[in-house]
């Protein structure tokens, strides 16, 4: 049976890397400060202004509605094509992202919604969202075209 004769070396931790790491960052953090005392002796005092937030709020996404008849809404009030076009316009003028949400009948002319939509062009809106509803799995889409009986 063999026996022992030496004693193992107690394990050591290798330093190297870490050492070169924490001296990469005392040198990238001595220069940066350097850099910051530079720009701070240039002869220049920059504006100073009280961060007090937004003005006002943002405002919330307009609804058109495309009925099935063409009738058109806009925030639950009846409009035609132009006074959709002006009314969207002065809206965007006051907040230039506003954004508008068009919901169009699926049993209705898709005409109409696309009539709606070049009318939010016409008026500069560029947030534009169309509303869909999913069906449930399994459900054919022309069963969902059916006219609901009561």
């Amino acid at each position: 049976m063999p026996l022992k004769t030496h004693l193992d070396d107690e394990p050591t931790l290798n330093l190297t890397a870490m050492l070169d790491v924490m001296f990469l960052l005392i040198i990238f953090f001595v220069l940066g400060t350097r850099f910051v005392d530079d720009e701070r002796k240039i002869g220049l005092r920059v504006p100073e202004v009280v961060d007090r937030g937004a003005l006002t709020a943002a405002p919330a996404r307009k609804e058109v509605n495309v009925y099935r008849d063409g009738t058109i809404t806009l925030d639950r009030q009846a409009v035609d094509l132009e006074q959709l076009t002006v009314r969207l316009a002065a809206a965007r003028r006051q907040y230039g992202d506003l954004g508008v949400l068009v919901r169009g009948d699926a049993r209705g002319a898709f005409q109409n919604v696309a009539s709606v939509l070049a009318a939010c062009k016409r008026a500069g809106i560029h947030e534009l969202g169309i509303t869909v509803r999913a069906l449930p799995p399994g459900e054919d889409a022309t069963a969902a075209r059916q006219p609901l009986r009561r």
